[in-house]
């Protein structure tokens, strides 16, 4: 099944893992796209596109990885409030030891994240595949 295999290690790993994922169910992937800016100015990217071949519906993904407990997931509040201003809809995808129990609680109870262990099931559901 796709996204299965070896550990994430990095944040680029898990884009990869992203992507792989997309390209094995037969979407159309983009990395790092640029749309906007963010309100203090910064160019605003889109970790991973997704987008049906058919249908044309799309999905904006951010990853995050974390592999240790630290401060980066002080950040994923503002990444769901920055989510919802992407001109497609979007959801983060996260893996990695370093997520406390809150943050996992947090994104789950957004309906706008996954964990990468569920994602290929989610995708085939959100894309009707």
């Amino acid at each position: 099944m796709a996204g299965k295999g070896a550990a994430v290690k990095s944040g680029k790993d898990l884009e990869d893992r992203v992507a792989n994922i997309g390209l094995d169910l037969g979407l159309h992937v983009e990395l790092q796209v640029k749309v906007g800016r963010r309100i203090w100015g910064a160019r605003r990217h889109i970790d991973v596109v997704l987008k049906h071949p058919e249908t044309r519906v799309s999905l904006g993904i951010e990853c995050k990885y974390q592999g240790s407990s630290g401060s980066a997931e002080e950040k994923i509040p503002a990444t769901i409030e920055d989510i919802k201003v992407w001109p497609i809809r979007g959801i983060v995808v996260f893996d990695g030891e370093g997520f406390s129990d809150n943050i996992k609680s947090f994104l789950l109870s957004t309906g706008m994240a996954v964990e990468l262990c569920d994602l290929d099931t989610w995708l085939e559901l959100y894309f009707g595949l």
